[in-house]
């Protein structure tokens, strides 16, 4: 196929095929070659020619743009589940216990957390009273983001049912200095547990209950990375979320 980037670029230069292999260090025939047949040259080749037209290099042959080389395991990931029941509660609880300034639960009911450690208000209470900064973000069960992702998983009206009953468990917590307690109508892309720098991601899968898709650990290693990704995804859904009041 014809490189019409290149031809485009010579003719409006005033280019020809020995003009320009001159100033590429090729034969005339390459050049031919790479207009009339869209051969790609080598990279510095490429880079001269670019050069000597005034023109972006990936621009005239796209095929030089090089993917960037992906990581085979993330720094940043310490452990990776097949599922979410495969996560013991108390991986959640200790990592809870263990912080210091902020703990994050972004959920749309995770009623989970309340049925297998009742104590759950408890600990949360001990941390703000330490002056960790606690933020639950619930799934307002009136919105309609709710409602559709009952219909997907095949809850029916179940979740909404599921998003009040988080309400009820939480809202104890209404009220306590250092905790604060929202509902949101935000697509649950993911569940998000975080306490300090280590967090734990409850990737959703379309028709598939939350207990059954994957989770990954992840724990911050400096600035821009994975987990950074997720906290300011927190941090975005947390200003658009309602706050619940004492009633």
């Amino acid at each position: 196929m014809p490189n019409e980037r290149l031809r485009a670029a010579m003719a409006a230069g005033g280019w020809t095929y020995a003009t320009l292999a001159t100033k590429a260090e090729v034969d005339p025939k390459s050049v031919e070659r790479w207009v009339n047949l869209g051969r790609t040259p080598r990279r510095t080749t490429a880079l001269l020619a670019a050069e000597t037209l005034g023109e972006d290099v990936h621009t005239l042959w796209p095929a030089l743009r090089q993917a960037r080389a992906a990581r085979a395991v993330s720094p940043e990931l310490v452990a990776l589940y097949e599922k979410r029941a495969d996560v013991p509660v108390s991986a959640i609880t200790d990592m809870f216990a263990q912080s210091r300034e902020h703990i994050d639960v972004l959920v749309y009911a995770a009623i989970f957390l309340h049925e297998a450690y009742p104590r759950l208000n408890d600990l949360l209470r001990e941390r703000a009273a330490d002056g960790c900064t606690v933020r639950i973000a619930l799934g307002d069960a009136d919105s309609q983001n709710v409602r559709q992702r009952g219909e997907e998983e095949k809850f029916g009206h179940g979740i909404e049912s599921r998003c009040r009953l988080a309400l009820m468990h939480y809202r104890p917590l209404i009220g306590v200095p250092g905790i604060e307690v929202r509902t949101h109508g935000t697509t649950l892309y993911n569940s998000l547990f975080r306490a300090d720098d280590q967090l734990l991601v409850n990737a959703h899968v379309w028709g598939v209950n939350a207990y059954g898709a994957p989770v990954w650990h992840l724990r911050r290693n400096g600035a821009g990375g994975i987990f950074d990704t997720y906290a300011q995804s927190f941090d975005a859904v947390w200003a658009t979320a309602s706050l619940i009041r004492e009633e």
